[in-house]
């Protein structure tokens, strides 16, 4: 028999009673799109998106490392100075383009008006938060590549994994911390100045001051307790642990709160979304 309907047959999935889901699980064609759409929006631009924050991240590594060098700086935690910071600049240039690519979303929707593509597929709250965080993962992980490999070819420096586990599983969990960090600000913000407030006086210093350029057991316990208060300093030791083999905290400890940062962010993201707060004003 044919699967086709007969002429003048209506088909059935047109018939469904009104309110009743076509779509009854995932929509996984609306989120592929959505996520192609994120990521073929930074990669249109990849020079200023992905290449050119892999050669400011190169240059702070060349500018540190001949800073410190014989000043009594040739070793931290028994490796070499530049090898030390070498993780720690590979995931602070992946936080922080998580968050811009990610607060950058909705926020230019709300601007140009163009907000209406986001909140009218037929996409749950979920599949727009995934999708949105999927994107801004991809872009960290393209720029985090690219500092990776451009230190790989650079003389002098080893940055070859001791525990790929650790890198991939502390990459994944900042990245995704900083991308619902950078949806919550897309919502928020209400214009360029408010995205631009959040990354120059919370993302910045938080990442500068979470033992990048320095080992925290150095520091006087005042100052060492308030780096342990510090959500970026256990993504950066733990990613650290995973080209080295040391850290300054305890691995585990650092998995287990980037978890429930990761878990309250994204619930207070889906909340919002699924609210529609500062979006369908």
């Amino acid at each position: 028999m044919s699967s086709q309907p007969e002429f003048g047959q209506i088909p059935s999935a047109i018939t469904n009673a009104p309110g009743v889901p076509v779509i009854r699980n995932v929509n996984w064609g609306g989120l592929r799109t959505l996520y192609v759409k994120e990521v073929r929006r930074f990669f249109k631009v990849q020079l200023q998106t992905v290449w050119a924050p892999a050669v400011t991240t190169l240059l702070y590594l060349i500018i540190f490392t001949l800073a410190f060098s014989g000043r009594g700086r040739g070793a931290v935690m028994g490796v070499p100075f530049a090898e030390f910071i070498a993780p720690g600049l590979i995931v602070m240039g992946m936080l922080n383009n998580a968050f811009q690519n990610a607060s950058f979303s909705l926020l230019v929707g709300k601007i140009q008006g163009t907000i209406v593509d986001y909140l009218q597929p037929p996409l749950s709250t979920g599949e727009l938060l995934v999708g949105l965080t999927g994107g801004a993962v991809t872009r960290a992980y393209c720029v985090g590549g690219a500092v990776w490999l451009a230190m790989l070819l650079w003389p002098g420096i080893h940055v070859t994994p001791h525990h790929l586990w650790a890198v991939l599983w502390f990459g994944t969990l900042g990245a995704i911390f900083l991308a619902f960090i950078g949806v919550l600000t897309s919502i928020w913000a209400e214009k360029f100045d408010h995205a631009a407030a959040v990354t120059n006086f919370v993302i910045a210093p938080l990442t500068l001051l979470s033992g990048t350029f320095y080992s925290v057991d150095r520091l006087a316990p005042a100052f060492r307790t308030i780096s342990h208060l510090n959500p970026f300093f256990y993504i950066i030791s733990g990613f650290r642990y995973g080209f080295l083999g040391v850290a300054d905290s305890p691995i585990a400890l650092g998995s287990v709160v980037v978890i429930v940062m990761d878990v309250a962010l994204g619930t207070v993201c889906y909340m919002a979304l699924s609210k529609g707060w500062k979006l369908k004003s």
